[in-house]
């Protein structure tokens, strides 16, 4: 079947949070959770690393958007169901469809961390994916200095597969560092 053929619901919830494709017009709520954040975010995602305009950032959202549509990414935005308050972005990525891999990624507006939020949202993600996507395996892949990402997968279940030492480049564009692999796989 073509990825382009699966339909996605329109958001997909748990008890405090819904999450939904990202939508046009988000780019100044995104922005304005990345410049709240960007102290804690930018040692580990590159994207916050460089300060961007609302228009960058809403530009960003409408590339994911037609990405989603492809079925190629799925990023989606997180938030409250009380109040309809935004507290951040979850996702499919690297997905391969013949293998049916995907890999989660997150990112939580720091004002809203520490609240389960995060961990939340990627164990129906995980759930979703399984069941709907028939997912065979799906990913975690984060710095093995993130403990704050690192304990997300490691409560759900997911199971450390390697550390790809000096795998990439940190942030700064200089320092290597290495990757935790986090797996769930179909049983």
């Amino acid at each position: 079947m073509d990825p382009v053929l699966i339909d996605f619901p329109e958001k997909i919830e748990t008890e405090r949070l819904y999450f939904r494709p990202c939508l046009h017009g988000e780019g100044i709520l995104v922005h304005e959770a990345i410049a709240a954040s960007r102290a804690s975010l930018s040692k580990w995602l590159p994207f916050a690393k460089n300060e961007q305009t609302v228009d960058e950032v809403e530009a960003g959202i409408r590339q994911s958007y037609a990405e989603f549509i492809k079925r190629s990414d799925f990023r989606m935005h997180i938030f409250l169901k009380d109040g309809d308050v935004f507290v951040g972005s979850i996702g499919l990525h690297r997905i391969n469809w013949d293998v049916k891999k995907f890999e989660i990624g997150y990112w939580c507006d720091i004002r809203h961390s520490k609240k389960g939020y995060i961990t939340e949202a990627v164990e129906q993600l995980t759930q979703f994916t399984f069941s709907h996507l028939q997912a065979n395996r799906i990913e975690i892949r984060c710095d093995s200095e993130n403990t704050s990402s690192r304990n997300i997968p490691e409560r759900l279940g997911y199971t450390l597969e390697g550390i790809l030492r000096k795998d990439s480049l940190a942030t700064d564009g200089q320092t290597l560092r290495d990757t935790c692999v986090f797996a769930k796989v179909k049983e």
